[in-house]
């Protein structure tokens, strides 16, 4: 799926870029050795009350309990499983759903020591989303936007997003800012439960609906309060546009402190335009060799602007100083992101 980062100039003409008491009072009357016989008559046990909450747990229906632990991950479910005997045969179906995932994960991206094949991996994806795993329908589901079976796609995500799966909800709601028409208000609502969930993803593509306002009312200050959550979870995108609501007092009262930390945190986490604009932000200090370290990554990353500004900057170092700037862009890594 196309994602967008700052609202187009088209869309806005602002950017560039982008204990109870007893009230029956007879009951005070009473006989105080027939009170505690009557009290200890109907207090249970403690180990009757353990076993009572184990019958419970026992009783919970099998297809209640794969609702409920559909979006577990193996770990969470190995955990469910040692609950009681019934849980551990309910659970079954999904801790298989588990291995097929695995399986599906393996073919798509060719690892563990398999060739890389996009069919044998939405077959493995789509045997986990028929256990009931909504991580495999979500992956099953993109497998099938990518080979054009949008239609497909957009019903695993469905079903993963009705079992409140935070990345089933995300990728519905893209799909509905994509469709033709695109239907913002039912994108909106997935986006926003997903959001609700803590899934940045699904925060960062609500605040650009936020922002843009297309085809609903345009909400700047929710729309920053939503890029920094998704920049705070480690969204480097989010980090951008933050900064840049920062810069120009968008959503936020303008602060350029705060424009120039998050724009830095977004260079380091490997955004090029971040690297291209910090990189300027350092030669206007007179940061000549940190300045050239960003702008030489900003271009590796295709802003070619960055190389022409940094070569002019090269121009003016000593050869020891070009050498040793170049070296640092050389083992530059960058920080790690939820992207």
């Amino acid at each position: 799926m196309n994602e967008r980062t700052w609202p187009h100039r088209s869309e806005t003409s602002h950017f560039s870029t982008l204990q109870f008491p007893i009230k029956n009072s007879a009951r005070k009357h009473e006989n105080s050795t027939s009170k505690s016989i009557s009290v200890r008559q109907f207090r249970p046990s403690s180990s009757s009350r353990r076993s009572d909450h184990f019958r419970d747990f026992a009783a919970l229906p099998n297809d209640v309990l794969t609702k409920i632990a559909a979006n577990f991950s193996l770990p969470n479910l190995q955990a469910a499983s040692l609950v009681c005997k019934s849980w551990r045969d309910g659970l079954r179906p999904l801790r298989e759903a588990m291995l097929f995932l695995r399986w599906g994960k393996r073919f798509k991206h060719g690892r563990g020591g398999v060739q890389p094949n996009i069919e044998k991996a939405l077959d493995s994806f789509l045997k986990g989303a028929a256990r009931g795993s909504t991580l495999a329908m979500v992956d099953a589901g993109l497998v099938l936007w990518e080979m054009g079976k949008k239609e497909e796609g957009v019903a695993l995500y469905r079903k993963a997003a009705e079992l409140g799966d935070a990345a089933g909800q995300c990728n519905l709601g893209i799909s509905y800012l994509q469709a033709e028409p695109p239907n913002m208000k039912e994108a909106v609502k997935w986006l926003y439960q997903a959001s609700l969930a803590g899934y940045v993803r699904g925060q960062y593509q609500l605040a650009l609906c936020l922002h843009r306002g297309s085809g609903m009312n345009q909400n700047l200050p929710e729309a920053a309060k939503w890029y920094l959550r998704a920049a705070e979870g480690g969204y480097v995108r989010a980090m951008y546009n933050v900064s840049l609501c920062y810069s120009l007092g968008t959503g936020f009262s303008q602060n350029h402190r705060h424009s120039r930390k998050w724009m830095k945190r977004a260079a380091d986490h490997g955004h090029r335009k971040a690297q291209f604009e910090h990189g300027l932000s350092l030669f206007s200090e007179g940061q000549m060799m940190k300045a050239v370290v960003y702008l030489e990554l900003a271009a590796r990353g295709g802003e070619t602007a960055a190389a022409h500004v940094k070569n002019v900057i090269l121009q003016q170092l000593p050869p020891p100083s070009r050498e040793r700037a170049l070296s640092l862009a050389d083992n530059w890594r960058p920080l790690p992101s939820s992207r």
